[in-house]
């Protein structure tokens, strides 16, 4: 498995450079790192005494992959999870915040867990998920992998200007649903008739 630090220059490298899509609600964002979460973290990268998008712009990669680190794994907890949900619950926690941890949540109700479903990764979703993946050692990564999908699906299904961030203007799959797939088994994929019927009442 490639290093924590591995993770966060892929991670980077995936979400690419500077970017103001008035249809994502992060705003503008370069490597993944949003102005919501400069703010947040008082980081006035420019030293100008503001945080606005110049510091967004002026971020670096090495930046970047600090904040992920420290904020998206460390603290969140991500290292106390079983190593083969690291990776995959890291590059959504990049994306979706606790609802990453959320869906992980779910996941392990449905497995017979009773844990509350708070994105917050506390001992009793440390413990849930080292059972599961005691029980399911070859599963669980994927499992965990297509509610991920799913749940991209879900957004995109119940907003408009989200849809192509799932669905391509060719109909192919979107980079969410590429970016999933990513930490799904290749059998676990959907084919591209499987994708075609997963958005076909979007018309």
């Amino acid at each position: 498995m490639p290093s924590v630090e591995e993770i966060a220059r892929e991670i980077v490298a995936r979400e690419g450079g500077y970017v103001n899509d008035p249809d994502d609600p992060g705003g503008p964002t370069r490597f993944g790192v949003t102005l919501k979460t400069l703010r947040g973290l008082g980081m006035d990268v420019t030293g100008d005494g503001r945080i606005d998008r110049r510091d967004v712009k002026a971020l670096s990669a090495a930046q970047a992959e600090a904040i992920f680190l420290e904020h998206y794994f460390r603290r969140p907890g991500i290292a106390r999870l079983p190593e083969s949900l690291q990776a995959s619950v890291f590059d959504m926690y990049v994306n979706a915040g606790r609802n990453a941890v959320k869906i992980l949540q779910r996941l392990l109700n449905r497995m017979g867990a009773a844990l509350a479903v708070d994105g917050l990764i506390g001992p009793a979703t440390e413990a849930a998920a080292a059972e599961a993946q005691q029980r399911a050692p070859n599963h669980l990564a994927d499992a965990y992998g297509i509610e991920r999908r799913n749940y991209y699906y879900r957004l995109a299904a119940g907003n408009r200007r989200l849809r192509k961030y799932v669905r391509r203007r060719d109909g192919g799959k979107g980079g969410w649903i590429l970016r999933a797939e990513s930490f799904i088994s290749p059998r676990f994929h959907l084919s591209d008739a499987e994708h075609a019927q997963r958005v076909a009442a979007w018309g």
